[in-house]
């Protein structure tokens, strides 16, 4: 069999599966829990990160969620989409200037809220791209980027 065959139908059907699926949440390299174990509400109620605890765990979107307290452990099962990150928890500056979903994302140091919403990005030197005048025009490329970006995002690569 031709290998450049057998490798685009793999690739098709990867593609394919992973699209069908709900929106990915990044659990980083070794799928554990979402967005590094940080506690998501954290971000808009101390507009800080703080580490999350399996003893306030939450499984949305098949994904475990920590945060460290029960208050948003509840705050967040009442609204999750208010409090998830965008695009999953994926780099919002590798979503918005390309076709790529990184999952190497800095809890601590690099992200933002803006309008309303929590975007993490890999590194500081990209989460200041997003204060900037072109800000506005990256994250709506990443919206536009998202779909096509998202079945990237689905496949898992610890195996």
């Amino acid at each position: 069999m031709n290998i450049r065959i057998f490798f685009a139908g793999f690739c098709l059907a990867v593609t394919a599966t992973a699209a069908a699926a709900d929106d990915p949440v990044n659990t980083g390299p070794f799928g554990e829990v979402a967005i590094k174990g940080y506690d998501t509400v954290a971000y808009f109620t101390e507009s800080r990160a703080i580490k999350g605890s399996s003893d306030f765990a939450y499984e949305w979107l098949d994904t475990p969620w920590h945060f460290h307290s029960a208050k948003n452990l509840e705050l967040f099962r009442a609204n999750p989409v208010k409090y998830a990150p965008q695009y999953g928890g994926y780099c919002a500056l590798g979503v918005g200037l390309g076709t790529h979903a990184s999952e190497n994302i800095d809890p601590e140091n690099s992200w933002r809220i803006i309008d309303g919403k929590l975007y993490f990005i890999s590194d500081p030197t990209g989460a200041e791209m997003l204060d900037g005048p072109g800000g506005d025009a990256v994250l709506a490329k990443a919206d536009a980027n998202w779909e096509e970006v998202k079945p990237v995002a689905e496949m898992d690569y610890s195996n």
